[in-house]
């Protein structure tokens, strides 16, 4: 018989249903918080709020915990505004992470995610030291109902390929421009040579409305340190999560935005073209916490 896989709503089912708070209570909740990858600052820090607010309303009912848990996780979430910024035409987004993380194919979720809006989008395949990578997006923007420009040539300057991309999106009043770029762990000189170039070329035809970095929700704290190089060089303005399918590593998602300071504005849950979707504070609380 197959094995349900742990949830955080899962291990907190059994605790709230018990009659009273106690001193199990804290320990059951701090060891189900740090198994959802909340981290051990940010679940002292839940546990601490929740201790004192258990205490200041007198209550001993587990369901004022739940309820408790949930608004306040909420709360922390809402600190960060999700909005995506699309408002300029073109409205041109970045897309950088890691080799690894899924970066292709949200960067087609997201183009089927904007064509669901009615917007017109060419995507431009400005990772180009990888053949299968320029393939790959080409067949999901086709998917997405998306243009895409191809690399003239392997090996073009990315920067090059992005010029291109806009000029394309300009000419043709195409709405929505998303640019791929090299997910290549190398030096942070390298890396910010080459965003920066990219960014150069793009901002002499149009502003640059958002750089997302996408993180694998599976890889917790380890994909955040892998991530740091961009956070730092690429003047990231928001996060985008993938394989965030239930809420095992849901914690990871509070403790990105406060360890960060940017907002998660797009979150992947399935495999499907259509499995990207815009991050909401309260759904994402009532989900993980039940």
């Amino acid at each position: 018989m197959a094995r349900t896989p742990w949830s955080l709503s899962g291990a907190l089912r059994g605790m709230f249903a018990k009659p009273t708070i106690d001193e199990s209570t804290w320990e059951d909740l701090e060891a189900a918080l740090i198994g959802a990858d909340f981290g051990p600052t940010v679940t002292e820090e839940v546990i601490d709020d929740l201790r004192a607010k258990v205490e200041r309303y007198r209550t001993t009912d587990p369901k004022d915990l739940q309820r408790m848990l949930r608004e306040g996780i909420e709360e922390r979430l809402s600190k960060f505004d999700p909005t995506l910024k699309l408002t300029e035409r073109p409205a041109v987004v970045l897309v950088v992470g890691v080799n690894g993380v899924g970066k292709t194919t949200t960067i087609g979720k997201f183009a089927k995610f904007v064509r669901n809006f009615g917007r017109t989008v060419v995507v431009g395949a400005a990772d180009t030291f990888r053949a299968a990578a320029v393939e790959q997006l080409a067949t999901w923007a086709e998917r997405a109902g998306a243009e895409i420009v191809r690399p003239q040539h392997p090996g073009q300057d990315p920067a090059s390929v992005a010029f291109q991309t806009v000029e394309r999106a300009k000419r043709e009043g195409i709405e929505i421009v998303i640019i791929d770029t090299a997910g290549r762990l190398q030096t942070k000189a390298g890396l910010m040579d080459e965003l920066g170039k990219i960014r150069r070329v793009i901002e002499k035809q149009a502003p640059i409305a958002e750089v997302l970095l996408v993180l694998d929700a599976t890889t917790g704290q380890n994909g955040l340190a892998q991530a740091d190089a961009f956070l730092e060089v690429a003047g990231i303005t928001g996060l985008v999560l993938t394989k965030l399918d239930g809420s095992a590593k849901g914690g990871f998602v509070l403790a990105v935005q406060e360890r960060t300071g940017l907002p998660i504005k797009l979150v992947g849950q399935g495999e499907a073209i259509g499995d990207l979707t815009g991050f909401t504070p309260h759904v994402f609380a009532q989900n993980l916490v039940g």
